[in-house]
C-alpha cells in the first residue's frame, strides 16, 4: 500500500464492496524462499465480511500446498491510469500512476469437497444476477455425470479476511481546482483501465 496516509482515507465499509462487487484477483501465498504463488481467482466475499468463497483447480501448485490453513493475500486492481504534470495547471509538478487497489490479507483454508457445489452455486449465481433479463444459468442445466466429472477436477476453499488494506491514490494531495482539472484531462486522455471512473472518483474522492 502508498505510505502517503492521504491516499488511505478510512473507508474500509466501501473498500470491503468494492471487493465484493469485482469478485475476481490475484491470490498469493508464500513458499518459503522461492518467488510467491499466484493464482487469478473469481470468489464471493460473505454478508459480514469476514471472509470469501472460492475454488481452485486441484493441479494449481497453491491448492496442492493448502494442506491445511496458510496464510494468502488477496490484491485486487481498480481504475488506474498516467496523470501527466501538466493537467494539473500549477508549476514543479512530476508524472504519476493514480490508481485504487485493495488487499485482503487472512487464511486459506480448504473446506470439504461436500461444500463445492453450493459455493459454485452461490459464485454463479452472484454474477448470473447481473445478466438479467437474461434467465440465470444454474448447475441443473448440465448434464450429471458430466457436471461430476468436472467437479472432480477442483477444490473448495475458504479464505478468512483477517485484514483489508487500500490504496485510493486520486490526487489527493493537490489543491481541488487541479485535482479536478486533471480528472478532466484524465477522462479524456487516460491510459489505463476504466479511465471514466477513475477520473469520476478523482471528482469526490473518499474522505
Amino acid at each position: 500500500m502508498h505510505p502517503n496516509p492521504a491516499y488511505r482515507p478510512d473507508n474500509a465499509d466501501e473498500s470491503l464492496a468494492f471487493a465484493r462487487e469485482a469478485g475476481f484477483g490475484l491470490l498469493a501465498v508464500a513458499d518459503g524462499d522461492r518467488a510467491p504463488m499466484l493464482s487469478h481467482v473469481p470468489f464471493l466475499v460473505a454478508g459480514d465480511g469476514a471472509s470469501a468463497e472460492l475454488h481452485l483447480v486441484r493441479s494449481n501448485p497453491i491448492a496442492r500446498a493448502c494442506g491445511a490453513s496458510i496464510a494468502a493475500r488477496i490484491a485486487l486492481q481498480g481504475p488506474h491510469s498516467y496523470v501527466s504534470p501538466d493537467w494539473y495547471g500549477i508549476d514543479d509538478q512530476v508524472p504519476t500512476w493514480n490508481y485504487l487497489a485493495i488487499h485482503l490479507t487472512g487464511r486459506l483454508t480448504p473446506l470439504p469437497d461436500a461444500e463445492l457445489p453450493g459455493i459454485l452455486d452461490r459464485l454463479s449465481a452472484h454474477f448470473e444476477s447481473r445478466l438479467a433479463p437474461k434467465p440465470e444459468w444454474t448447475a441443473d442445466k448440465m448434464d450429471p455425470d458430466t457436471l461430476a466429472r468436472m467437479m472432480r477436477q477442483i477444490r473448495p476453499f475458504r479464505f478468512v479476511i483477517e485484514r483489508l488494506d487500500s490504496t485510493w491514490k486520486l490526487s489527493q494531495n493537490k489543491p481541488a481546482p487541479a485535482r479536478l482539472a486533471a480528472a478532466d484531462m484524465l477522462a479524456s486522455y487516460g491510459q489505463g483501465q476504466e479511465v471514466a471512473v477513475l477520473a469520476a472518483m478523482m471528482r469526490k474522492p473518499p474522505m
